[in-house]
Protein backbone atom coordinates (compact mmCIF):
# COMPACT_ATOMS: atom_id res chain seq x y z
CA UNK A 1 0.00 0.00 0.00
CA UNK A 2 1.51 3.28 -1.02
CA UNK A 3 0.10 5.60 1.59
CA UNK A 4 2.00 8.68 0.01
CA UNK A 5 -0.08 8.56 -2.26
CA UNK A 6 -3.23 8.01 -1.10
CA UNK A 7 -2.27 11.35 1.15
CA UNK A 8 -1.70 13.13 -2.16
CA UNK A 9 -4.76 11.96 -3.87
CA UNK A 10 -7.50 13.31 -0.71
CA UNK A 11 -5.33 16.62 -0.67
CA UNK A 12 -5.70 16.94 -4.83
CA UNK A 13 -8.88 15.75 -4.18
CA UNK A 14 -9.72 18.05 -1.77
CA UNK A 15 -8.62 20.76 -3.46
CA UNK A 16 -10.39 20.56 -6.45
CA UNK A 17 -13.58 19.93 -4.65
CA UNK A 18 -13.22 23.74 -3.29
CA UNK A 19 -12.73 24.78 -6.37
CA UNK A 20 -15.10 23.77 -8.22
CA UNK A 21 -17.84 24.34 -5.37
CA UNK A 22 -16.49 28.40 -5.34
CA UNK A 23 -18.64 29.28 -8.19
CA UNK A 24 -22.11 27.15 -6.76
CA UNK A 25 -21.28 28.20 -3.16
CA UNK A 26 -19.47 31.93 -3.76
CA UNK A 27 -23.31 34.01 -4.19
CA UNK A 28 -25.29 32.06 -1.13
CA UNK A 29 -22.43 32.60 0.75
CA UNK A 30 -22.42 36.39 0.91
CA UNK A 31 -26.09 36.13 1.28
CA UNK A 32 -25.55 34.26 4.31
CA UNK A 33 -23.23 36.31 5.53
CA UNK A 34 -25.55 39.63 5.31
CA UNK A 35 -28.10 37.62 6.87
CA UNK A 36 -26.41 37.26 9.78
CA UNK A 37 -24.72 40.28 9.80
CA UNK A 38 -28.12 41.43 10.19
CA UNK A 39 -29.40 39.92 12.95
CA UNK A 40 -26.32 40.20 14.86
CA UNK A 41 -27.07 44.38 14.41
CA UNK A 42 -30.46 43.81 15.26
CA UNK A 43 -29.25 42.96 18.64
CA UNK A 44 -30.11 38.98 17.73
CA UNK A 45 -28.69 35.62 17.53
CA UNK A 46 -27.50 33.05 15.50
CA UNK A 47 -28.22 29.57 16.57
CA UNK A 48 -26.37 26.22 14.74
CA UNK A 49 -27.07 22.35 15.33
CA UNK A 50 -25.91 19.05 13.64
CA UNK A 51 -24.92 15.87 14.65
CA UNK A 52 -21.32 14.54 14.52
CA UNK A 53 -19.09 16.25 12.57
CA UNK A 54 -21.81 18.43 12.06
CA UNK A 55 -22.25 19.22 15.94
CA UNK A 56 -18.41 20.01 15.92
CA UNK A 57 -19.07 22.31 13.14
CA UNK A 58 -21.68 23.95 15.15
CA UNK A 59 -19.85 24.86 18.05
CA UNK A 60 -17.00 25.67 15.92
CA UNK A 61 -18.76 28.14 14.72
CA UNK A 62 -20.28 29.40 17.63
CA UNK A 63 -16.78 29.26 19.70
CA UNK A 64 -15.57 31.83 16.65
CA UNK A 65 -17.89 34.35 17.10
CA UNK A 66 -18.45 33.92 20.73
CA UNK A 67 -14.60 34.62 21.07
CA UNK A 68 -13.24 35.54 17.88
CA UNK A 69 -12.02 34.62 14.45
CA UNK A 70 -8.99 36.44 12.87
CA UNK A 71 -9.70 40.19 14.23
CA UNK A 72 -9.99 41.23 17.55
CA UNK A 73 -13.87 42.52 18.02
CA UNK A 74 -16.56 42.46 20.97
CA UNK A 75 -18.36 38.99 21.60
CA UNK A 76 -21.09 38.42 19.16
CA UNK A 77 -24.23 36.63 20.14
CA UNK A 78 -23.84 32.39 18.84
CA UNK A 79 -25.12 29.36 20.90
CA UNK A 80 -24.39 25.89 19.47
CA UNK A 81 -27.62 23.70 20.55
CA UNK A 82 -25.02 20.66 20.30
CA UNK A 83 -23.62 20.90 24.09
CA UNK A 84 -26.12 20.58 26.59
CA UNK A 85 -26.13 17.30 27.48
CA UNK A 86 -28.90 17.14 29.88
CA UNK A 87 -31.15 18.95 27.51
CA UNK A 88 -30.28 16.72 24.52
CA UNK A 89 -30.35 13.69 26.82
CA UNK A 90 -34.18 14.69 28.69
CA UNK A 91 -35.66 15.71 25.14
CA UNK A 92 -33.78 12.46 23.45
CA UNK A 93 -35.38 9.98 26.30
CA UNK A 94 -38.89 11.81 27.05
CA UNK A 95 -39.60 12.88 23.72
CA UNK A 96 -37.45 11.65 20.60
CA UNK A 97 -34.11 11.99 19.33
CA UNK A 98 -35.83 13.97 16.29
CA UNK A 99 -36.47 16.78 18.74
CA UNK A 100 -33.70 17.77 20.55
CA UNK A 101 -32.97 20.66 18.31
CA UNK A 102 -36.63 21.80 17.78
CA UNK A 103 -37.29 22.02 21.50
CA UNK A 104 -34.10 24.09 22.01
CA UNK A 105 -35.13 26.68 19.18
CA UNK A 106 -38.79 26.89 20.52
CA UNK A 107 -37.41 27.61 23.98
CA UNK A 108 -34.60 30.17 22.77
CA UNK A 109 -35.41 31.60 19.56
CA UNK A 110 -36.65 35.09 19.14
CA UNK A 111 -37.98 36.69 15.42
CA UNK A 112 -35.02 37.86 13.44
CA UNK A 113 -32.52 35.24 14.98
CA UNK A 114 -30.96 33.24 12.19
CA UNK A 115 -30.77 29.09 12.59
CA UNK A 116 -27.77 27.61 11.01
CA UNK A 117 -28.87 24.15 9.99
CA UNK A 118 -25.72 21.41 9.53
CA UNK A 119 -26.33 18.59 7.79
CA UNK A 120 -23.78 16.48 5.09
CA UNK A 121 -26.89 14.78 3.63
CA UNK A 122 -29.42 17.13 4.12
CA UNK A 123 -31.70 14.63 5.52
CA UNK A 124 -31.40 14.78 8.69
CA UNK A 125 -34.42 14.57 10.92
CA UNK A 126 -33.50 16.44 13.94
CA UNK A 127 -32.50 19.21 11.71
CA UNK A 128 -35.54 19.05 9.50
CA UNK A 129 -37.02 19.38 12.83
CA UNK A 130 -34.98 22.70 13.09
CA UNK A 131 -36.16 24.07 10.60
CA UNK A 132 -39.77 23.96 10.53
CA UNK A 133 -39.82 25.55 14.26
CA UNK A 134 -37.60 28.06 12.98
CA UNK A 135 -40.54 28.73 10.08
CA UNK A 136 -43.09 28.88 13.01
CA UNK A 137 -41.01 31.53 15.02
CA UNK A 138 -39.87 33.69 12.37
CA UNK A 139 -36.46 32.63 12.23
CA UNK A 140 -34.31 32.81 9.32
CA UNK A 141 -32.49 29.47 8.06
CA UNK A 142 -29.48 29.31 6.58
CA UNK A 143 -28.65 25.33 5.51
CA UNK A 144 -25.39 24.07 5.30
CA UNK A 145 -25.86 21.05 3.51
CA UNK A 146 -24.46 18.82 0.31
CA UNK A 147 -25.57 16.36 -2.40
CA UNK A 148 -28.72 17.45 -3.67
CA UNK A 149 -29.82 19.25 -0.31
CA UNK A 150 -32.03 16.78 0.80
CA UNK A 151 -35.06 17.25 2.97
CA UNK A 152 -33.88 20.14 4.38
CA UNK A 153 -32.96 21.83 0.92
CA UNK A 154 -36.82 21.17 0.07
CA UNK A 155 -38.10 22.42 3.22
CA UNK A 156 -36.44 25.54 2.59
CA UNK A 157 -38.89 29.04 1.88
CA UNK A 158 -38.39 32.18 0.70
CA UNK A 159 -35.65 34.15 2.74
CA UNK A 160 -33.94 31.11 3.76
CA UNK A 161 -30.28 30.32 2.18
CA UNK A 162 -29.16 27.07 0.73
CA UNK A 163 -25.30 26.44 1.32
CA UNK A 164 -25.29 23.38 -0.97
CA UNK A 165 -22.08 21.57 -1.58
CA UNK A 166 -22.15 20.05 -5.02
CA UNK A 167 -20.03 16.82 -4.05
CA UNK A 168 -21.12 12.82 -3.24
CA UNK A 169 -18.48 12.30 -0.87
CA UNK A 170 -19.15 12.97 2.89
CA UNK A 171 -15.42 13.70 3.48
CA UNK A 172 -15.43 16.51 0.68
CA UNK A 173 -18.64 17.80 1.62
CA UNK A 174 -17.47 18.58 4.91
CA UNK A 175 -14.36 19.91 4.01
CA UNK A 176 -15.81 22.56 2.04
CA UNK A 177 -18.02 23.14 4.96
CA UNK A 178 -15.62 24.13 7.29
CA UNK A 179 -13.97 26.18 4.31
CA UNK A 180 -17.82 27.79 4.24
CA UNK A 181 -17.97 28.41 8.02
CA UNK A 182 -14.62 30.46 7.68
CA UNK A 183 -16.09 32.27 5.02
CA UNK A 184 -18.65 33.13 6.73
CA UNK A 185 -16.95 33.81 9.75
CA UNK A 186 -14.87 36.43 8.02
CA UNK A 187 -17.07 37.83 6.19
CA UNK A 188 -19.25 39.30 9.60
CA UNK A 189 -16.15 39.88 10.79
CA UNK A 190 -15.95 42.72 7.61
CA UNK A 191 -19.69 43.50 7.82
CA UNK A 192 -19.12 44.71 11.37
CA UNK A 193 -16.06 45.86 11.50
CA UNK A 194 -14.54 46.78 7.54
CA UNK A 195 -12.48 45.47 6.03
CA UNK A 196 -9.12 45.17 6.51
CA UNK A 197 -7.42 44.58 3.19
CA UNK A 198 -3.97 45.63 2.56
Amino acid sequence: MDLISRITKHFNDSAQAKLKAMGALAVPIAEAIEAMAGALLADRKIMACGNGGSAADSQHFAAELINRFERERPPLAALALTTDTSTLTSIANDYSYDLVFSKQLNALGKPGDVLLAISTSGNSKNVLAAVRAAHEGDIRVVALVGRDGGEIGAALREGDVQLCVPHSSTARIQEIHLLTLHCLCDGIDALLLGSNDQ
